[in-house]
């Protein structure tokens, strides 16, 4: 399929998620301020991509250091640059923080070979994300049954990673398995993620799905015609309260009163150990215009005041597992996800 983003030479190349599904577009980004750019305006998106777009913005912009001198200053401020881009997912500031630490490894060598081992941190990091998705699939594809429809909210597949997905990694191991199974793609409005870049992945991989509107999930769920609902995360505590994108409470709440089972899939660089409850996750508010506009087109009266939350909490008692490379986790998360800390 698409690459969702590649290190090319001297520049980060990745696909326009705001153009698609109806046009394929590659942004090329030249300097770490391109690539924060393109990370605050939704080019790319999506925790685990973010974590490698920023990896690789930050080994790109450090690349066009020439001075020895100022390099750690540099480096503290192209940092500081790509950790104010999203304040939810939690993937940004991991990938930062594993990349800052290679660099405390390698600033007593020559500044070409601190440039070579950023660079190389970031590549493996891109094809680790891949490997890890598989793991979430192999594991998750175990709680798909054969003949299950299965709804999932905003885009959790390739294009939200390095490749594969998490939410959609699940779905396609199960589809590589041979299961027959259905997939239903909410709306995910406002930025309409499931309709634009997951019906596109579906469509690409050859699985069976149909599209709804957000307001259809619970009288679909109460008529029986959803067997599991599956979601991805950006940011997960370590009680198992998950943030991700919004309207994915309501449709844990909705999952929970019509019995059926709400999984999380995420790697474990999506979890933040450091808070205990989904309360301290910070919620992005994005502009009023996404909510506004669709495609550049005004949709509602000019003077409207609106509200633009980009995620929502879902309570870890709504949730049924979670997901991850290395197994499936049950309640109580508080007490299971103790031995992934280790791990993370």
């Amino acid at each position: 399929m698409y690459p969702t983003i590649e290190w090319r030479d001297d520049r980060v190349v990745m696909i326009d998620q705001r153009r698609l599904p109806l046009e394929e577009i590659y942004v090329e980004c030249r300097t770490a301020d391109d690539v924060a750019e393109a990370i605050e305006t939704m080019v790319i998106r999506g925790a685990p991509a973010i974590g490698v777009a920023a990896a690789f913005g930050l080994a790109l912009g450090f690349s066009r250091l020439t001075d020895a001198e100022t390099a750690a200053r540099e480096f503290d401020r192209i940092s500081q640059r790509l950790h104010i881009t999203r304040p939810t997912a939690r993937n940004l500031f991991w990938a930062l923080e594993r990349m800052r630490a290679v660099y405390e490894g390698h600033r007593h060598l020559p500044l070409d070979e601190q440039k070579r081992a950023l660079i190389r941190e970031a590549l493996a990091m891109d094809r680790e994300d891949v490997e890890v998705n598989k793991n979430i699939g192999v594991h998750g594809a175990a709680l798909v049954k054969d003949g299950d429809t299965i709804l999932t909210h905003c885009n959790a597949g390739g294009l939200a990673t390095a490749g594969y997905g998490t939410a959609v990694g699940v779905i396609r191991a199960a589809f590589e398995q041979g299961k027959k199974i259905e997939v239903l793609a909410d709306e995910t409005r406002p930025f309409l993620q499931g309709a634009r870049l997951t019906a596109y992945e579906l469509e690409k991989l050859g699985i069976p799905y149909r599209v709804i509107t957000d307001n259809m999930a619970g009288w679909m769920m109460r008529k029986g015609e959803v067997r599991l609902v599956i979601v991805g995360a950006d940011r997960i505590a370590r009680n198992g309260d998950t943030a991700n994108k919004i309207g994915t409470y309501s449709l844990a709440v909705l999952a929970k009163e019509n019995g059926v089972p709400f999984y999380v899939a995420a790697p474990l660089s999506t979890f933040d150990f450091s808070l205990a409850t989904g309360e301290d996750i910070p919620i992005e508010e994005r502009p009023e215009r996404e909510v506004k506009e669709i495609n550049g087109r005004l949709i509602m009266p000019p003077e409207a005041r609106v509200r633009n939350p980009a995620f929502d909490v879902t309570p870890a008692r709504y949730i049924t597992a979670i997901i991850t490379e290395k197994g499936v986790v049950r309640p109580p998360f508080k007490k299971n996800l103790i031995p992934l800390r280790s791990a993370e």
